[in-house]
C-alpha cells in the first residue's frame, strides 16, 4: 500500500496492520465514484444510508468529548462533530434534494444492516472502552475518507462534488488534526513506547475490524440494497 498520507504515527502502523485496507480504499463502489460510471441509484442509496451513519458518528464523537482527559482533545472532538454536522451532513441534503429526496424522506432512512453493524460498534467501542478505543474506531472512517479523497482529487465526473469535498484542504486539515489527536492521546495514556505495549495491539484489532465494516459499507452500497 503506497502513497499513504501523513496523518500520522497511529494512522501509519494501524494502516499498514490492516488487513482489509486496500479492499477499503479501492473498493469497486470508490473506482465507480473516480471513474465517474457508479449508477446514480447506487450513489443516491449510500448518501442516504452514509447520512444516517453520519448522526450516530456525530454521537460517537460528542461521546469522545465525554471521555476526554484534556481540553485540548475536547476541542479536537468538538471540531470533528461541528465539521460533520455543518458541513458533512448538509452536503448530502444538498446532494439529495437535487434528486428529489428532501430532508424529511432522508430522516426517514430506515438503516441497512450494514450501517447497524457498523454505526454500533463504533459507539459499543465508546461505550465499552475508554477514548483510546473510541478514536480507534473512529479512524478508518475519517482518515480512510481523507485517503480516498486525496487519490480521487481531479477525477471530475459526476461525483466530482463528493469527492472535492474529501479532497478539499478544510477536510484534510481536519485528517491532520485527527490524526495529531490520536498520537497525542496515546502518548498520554501509554508513553511514547506505546506502540510496544500489549494494548496497541487491542486497538489495532479495533482500526482493522472498523476497517472490514467499511468494506461492508461501500459494498451495500454497491448492492443498492
Amino acid at each position: 500500500m503506497t502513497d499513504a498520507p501523513d496523518y500520522g504515527r497511529a494512522f501509519a502502523l494501524w494502516r499498514a496492520a490492516a488487513p482489509d485496507w486496500q479492499a477499503y480504499t479501492h473498493h469497486a463502489f470508490v473506482e465507480g465514484l473516480r471513474r465517474g460510471d457508479l449508477p446514480r441509484a447506487n450513489f443516491l442509496h449510500y448518501l442516504r444510508q452514509d447520512y444516517v451513519f453520519l448522526i450516530h458518528f456525530s454521537r460517537a464523537w460528542a461521546l469522545a468529548a465525554a471521555k476526554a482527559d484534556t481540553l485540548a482533545e475536547m476541542q479536537a472532538a468538538s471540531a470533528a462533530l461541528h465539521a460533520l454536522v455543518h458541513h458533512e451532513m448538509p452536503l448530502h441534503v444538498t446532494l439529495c434534494a437535487r434528486e428529489g429526496i428532501d430532508a424529511a424522506a432522508l430522516e426517514a432512512t430506515q438503516e441497512a444492516p450494514a450501517n447497524l453493524a457498523y454505526t454500533r460498534y463504533v459507539l459499543e467501542a465508546g461505550y465499552s472502552g475508554n477514548f483510546l478505543d473510541l478514536v480507534a474506531a473512529h479512524a478508518p472512517c475519517v482518515l480512510g475518507y481523507g485517503e480516498i479523497g486525496r487519490r480521487l482529487a481531479g477525477s471530475g465526473g459526476p461525483y466530482a462534488e463528493w469527492i472535492d469535498t474529501y479532497a478539499g484542504d478544510a477536510y484534510q486539515a481536519l485528517c491532520h488534526d485527527v490524526g495529531a489527536l490520536i498520537d497525542r492521546a496515546l502518548v498520554h495514556r501509554l508513553g511514547p513506547d506505546w506502540p510496544a505495549l500489549p494494548r496497541a495491539g487491542s486497538l489495532a484489532s479495533r482500526f482493522a475490524t472498523a476497517t472490514r465494516l467499511e468494506v461492508g459499507f461501500w459494498q451495500m452500497g454497491l448492492d443498492g440494497v
